[in-house]
């Protein structure tokens, strides 16, 4: 099978990794990819949302799977532009269609649906600039700190943890009134604050049965000991040490299943992953957030700790087989440290040489590309979060100490990453 991968970071470069493995695949191509996609398949020059530049060259290149990476694709409704094509209807598609995606697109969305299906969550309440007064009230009566969210996709900086009402009102004010999301923010969720863990947890569901995958915590601050602004995320772990066999069982009760069965009484075509970010107090579990895609950096640290053939999983999940399948799963603890460009998640400047990419020889260790580029012969830096060194140990600090020491190799100028991915479960 000609595979197509849409999608440019290290969650792309990973699944072209897995995939290459398995003997169903033939050809991979990636749109647009980076350097490391392009040691398993084929970039193509081709921006995530063209859609109608993705079909002709899923039609040129006899593409029989179309594999969505990101977001904003599906939210945008790649599922729906490439199954209305008399020309691509044919090609299986891993992704929800337009209408589904909105669990990601829109806050409000996936609020109303968690509600109406006894998904616990925070509670909230939703404005918008019409009832921005109300808003106000609201906040001034609430406790802190409180979660505003922008409704939209705001490339994931649209989540904003407000400890004081000054800061709450001058943050609504940005977002309903000046537009400091856009479009994002037209309406704005506010929330109770949650504390706990965060753990994110991974189904692949053909919209009536599913699999649960390897779970996975990231690390979204850019400073040592979660301090500091927030990114797309500087490293992940997995397993997570908090994930008992009983918690599981009560996350799938609680959450999982009630999701589900949401899709199909809501009658929502959802063929693909599902990442659903929850809080864990004192053995509970709140959902966060829905993501209609795997998350970025938690799929370079899941899917090699998968065993399966990752194309049987993806074909069953397209042929509604997956009740047949079960995973299989490495049990040693996977980590990976994302290193950055010096000054993200602010301004960071591009084209740096990347020194080292081959001089490293650890069997233990992977290296995925995310913010990459080849310039003839020399690969430079091409984004905010550039490697991600993902490594296998007996436990997190083995594993830790093993991604460390791979970033050691390999260097750019003004490079940083956080040494202390996985600080909470390694002991002293």
């Amino acid at each position: 099978m000609n595979i197509l991968i849409i999608g440019a970071g290290g969650r792309e470069h990973a699944f072209a990794w897995k995939i290459k493995q398995s003997n169903l695949c033939d050809k991979i191509f990636i749109a647009p990819g980076n350097t490391g996609t392009a040691l398993f398949g084929t970039n193509l020059s081709i921006g995530i949302t063209e859609f109608e530049k993705l079909a002709a060259a899923a039609i040129k290149n006899n593409i029989d799977l179309l594999l969505v990476g990101p977001e904003e694709p599906l939210v945008k409704g790649i599922t729906d532009y490439f199954k209305a094509n008399q020309l691509t209807k044919h090609i299986t598609i891993i992704g929800p269609s337009k209408h589904a995606a909105q669990l990601e697109g829109s806050k409000a969305f996936a609020k109303d649906f968690m509600s109406r299906h006894g998904i616990p969550t925070a509670a909230y309440r939703e404005f918008t600039a019409n009832d921005f007064v109300e808003g106000i009230a609201y906040l001034e009566q609430h406790s802190f700190p409180v979660v505003l969210k922008a409704d939209g996709l705001a490339a994931g900086k649209g989540v904003l943890i407000c400890d004081s009402i000054l800061e709450a009102r001058a943050e609504f004010e940005l977002m309903l009134l000046r537009s400091k999301f856009g479009e994002a923010g037209k309406k704005v969720v506010v929330e109770d604050f949650l504390q706990g863990i965060e753990v994110s947890v991974f189904v692949l569901t053909d919209g009536v049965d599913y699999l649960l995958l390897p779970e996975a915590k990231d690390y979204k601050r850019i400073g040592k000991g979660d301090t500091g602004l927030n990114t797309g995320g500087m490293g992940a772990v997995s397993p997570v040490p908090i994930m008992t066999e009983a918690l599981k069982q009560k996350i799938i009760n609680k959450v999982i299943e009630p999701t589900i069965k949401g899709l199909q009484k809501d009658k929502l075509d959802y063929k693909g992953f599902l990442f659903i970010g929850l809080m864990i107090d004192k053995d509970e579990p709140m959902v966060i957030e829905y993501n209609c895609r795997m998350g970025d950096p938690e799929t370079e640290v899941v899917l090699p700790r998968l065993k399966n053939d990752v194309m049987q999983l993806l074909l069953a999940t397209s042929n509604s087989t997956l009740k047949n399948h079960t995973i299989e799963t490495d049990d040693r603890s996977t980590v990976g440290i994302v290193a950055v460009s010096g000054g993200y998640p602010e301004a960071y400047t591009k084209g740096i040489v990347i020194n080292g990419l081959d001089s490293y020889d650890l069997p233990e260790s992977l290296l995925f590309h995310a913010g990459t580029l080849q310039k003839e012969n020399t690969i430079i830096t091409n984004g905010g979060r550039v490697l991600v060194a993902v490594s296998f140990g007996e436990n997190i600090k083995e594993a830790v100490e093993q991604s460390d020491y791979l970033l050691q190799q390999v260097n750019f100028e003004d490079m940083k990453y956080r040494d202390d991915i996985g600080y909470e479960f390694i002991k002293n």
